[in-house]
């Protein structure tokens, strides 16, 4: 059953009665076959999140009509809702500065089948990374950045994404500031990955920061990338306790490790369609 095409459908609405029965409905009255349903009600707001998967071996609906059909449910119930399919491999590019952890960890996994996923380009601000693209046959592409040549060298970077048909955009460690303009562009389509806690420790060094403090914990955050420096919304997070024993280097290397776990788990959530973000949070399905 895990080898056969899904449909996923992320609904996000004001909340009312009849809404689960609306949906629910719509694909028993096309022969659908429910495998995954979450849920999850914001009381304060009052909003209603959703993620439903069901079969397409045997739904009444080709493809292309789901949408259309479905949006007449949509309308009724002031629904926001995106449509995708299990079988779609979304096209990833990765930036990357000088540090190779997240990078060579991503390519891993999506070696290995863990990310349902392609990743056909990688974009640089130095060299230092080109053989490891190269040797996994991947694109390699150096555009150096400067406050004098920003604005003509993200036009570069974003004509690659257009050309490479990217999907979505990880910041593996990418030591460069990104645009609004650039931000704009790709909603909630660019993750990031922060090297610490946030918002504590931000920074150029902020494991030197830790350290000075005497920290009980060290920490990484993944989040969608935003034109408001690392203030968008939060994908996953995760901490380890450490004590007045480690140094700076050892607080580095096991910050190193749950940077490259965190960025893994946040871009696995949004390759698997289970990530629905509201204003400047997220609702994270399991």
């Amino acid at each position: 059953m895990k080898n056969e095409a899904s449909a996923i459908l992320l609904i996000s609405c004001p909340d009312r009665q009849g809404l689960v029965c609306a949906v629910t409905d719509f694909l028993m009255r096309h022969n659908g076959n429910i495998i995954d349903l979450e849920q999850h009600v914001d009381t304060e707001e009052r909003v209603f999140f959703m993620r439903l998967e069901w079969e397409l071996n045997g739904f009444a609906l080709p493809r292309d009509q789901i949408s259309e059909k479905f949006s007449l449910i949509a309308s009724r119930f002031e629904m926001k809702y995106e449509l995708h399919f299990s079988d779609y491999k979304p096209r990833l590019a990765i930036f990357v500065s000088k540090f190779p952890h997240c990078m060579l960890d991503l390519l891993a996994r999506q070696s290995s089948g863990d990310l349902n996923a392609e990743i056909p380009l990688i974009i640089s601000n130095h060299t230092d990374l080109e053989p490891a693209a190269r040797m996994h046959g991947i694109d390699f592409h150096c555009i150096p950045v400067s406050k004098d040549n920003k604005a003509a060298q993200e036009a570069k970077q974003m004509e690659l994404i257009k050309q490479y048909n990217i999907d979505v955009i990880v910041l593996a460690r990418y030591m460069q500031v990104l645009s609004d303009n650039f931000c704009r562009n790709y909603p909630n389509r660019i993750i990031n990955i922060h090297h610490s806690f946030l918002p504590a420790f931000v920074g150029a060094k902020p494991y030197h920061s830790a350290h000075q403090r005497g920290v009980k914990i060290v920490g990484a955050t993944s989040h969608y990338v935003t034109g408001d420096l690392d203030e968008g919304p939060i994908i996953e997070q995760e901490v380890m306790r450490v004590t007045h024993r480690d140094s700076v280097e050892s607080l580095i290397r096991k910050g190193r490790d749950l940077e490259k776990l965190v960025l893994a788990r946040a871009v696995w959530a949004h390759l698997q369609n289970k990530v629905l973000v509201y204003k400047n949070r997220t609702v994270v399905f399991g």
